[in-house]
């Protein structure tokens, strides 16, 4: 049986790349279902799927985790996975719907989980911001504080795969950019320009830029709504295939699943350095 995706916002599902890549679920949160909606939502997706893949930003509300863990303990099912994720929003979407093309692929629903954390550092992720006062994802020294007080200043800002933070101006130097093929999407808040498409996509040779709509959570997540976001990520399926096929595969000593990396996407037992050298 199919592997299902799913999120907790429409905004994380953007445009399937092609015909062939499914679209993902999306979970309401608790002020909009009761725990027993949420129960049968998330019953009838395990119906029409053999595992279940949520994926769980690092800045989603308590009370929608505690429903996510809630509702997988009353099913006491082990098909379903949250996989927690520390993207900014429009990487966080970039790599849902990497995760969507890997489901048509012959993985299992194990590698498939534990993917997430290989393709999050093959993302590099950033904005351009007209403040980064309340920014507090990435480190800001005291001068980058100062600057942000000075009309029209912008910044470069990338949050992975290493933080990087630059004011832009002469002889400013571009945040590192990826060394491999990729696609750069970007979404404008209420900072005006094209300096993502003029200037960062040709200085990061990237292969195509697409603008999306800016995800809700993107302002507080920057600590600004003068942002244009912006992720650089391989858009490929059978690069994204050949990157996932030619990782190691384990088996999880405690469910049996198979996967990839150190850690199992599923009940989040650790694989023994030894086992994997």
């Amino acid at each position: 049986m199919p592997t299902a995706i799913a999120v907790t916002s429409a905004d994380l599902v953007l445009p399937a790349p092609d015909r062939h890549t499914p679209s993902a679920a999306v979970l309401h949160p608790p002020e909009r279902l009761d725990l027993e909606q949420a129960l049968a939502e998330t019953a009838a997706l395990l119906d029409g799927n053999g595992h279940l893949l949520v994926v769980v930003p690092s800045w989603l509300p308590a009370p929608v985790v505690r429903r996510l863990h809630t509702v997988r303990a009353i099913l006491e099912t082990d098909r379903i996975a949250l996989l927690g994720i520390d993207l900014p929003p429009l990487a966080t979407a970039l790599l849902v719907r990497q995760l969507r093309q890997l489901t048509v692929c012959d993985f299992s629903p194990g590698i498939i989980a534990s993917a997430a954390r290989l393709l999050s550092h093959y993302i590099h992720a950033g904005a351009l911001l007209g403040s980064v006062a309340k920014l507090d994802r990435v480190p800001v020294d005291f001068k980058a504080h100062a600057r942000s007080w000075v009309s029209g200043a912008q910044f470069a800002v990338l949050a992975n795969p290493t933080p990087h933070l630059v004011k832009l101006g002469p002889g400013a130097v571009l945040p590192p950019g990826p060394g491999f093929a990729t696609h750069l999407s970007f979404a404008r808040g209420q900072l005006p320009g094209d300096w993502v498409a003029a200037e960062l996509a040709p200085a990061w040779q990237v292969q195509g830029v697409l603008e999306n709509p800016l995800p809700a959570d993107s302002p507080a997540w920057w600590g600004t709504p003068k942002l244009i976001e912006f992720a650089a990520a391989i858009p490929d399926i059978a690069v994204l295939y050949q990157l996932v096929a030619s990782v190691r595969r384990e088996e999880c000593r405690w469910c049996g699943l198979e996967l990839i990396g150190d850690r199992c996407g599923f009940c989040a037992t650790p694989i023994p350095a030894l086992s994997r050298t």
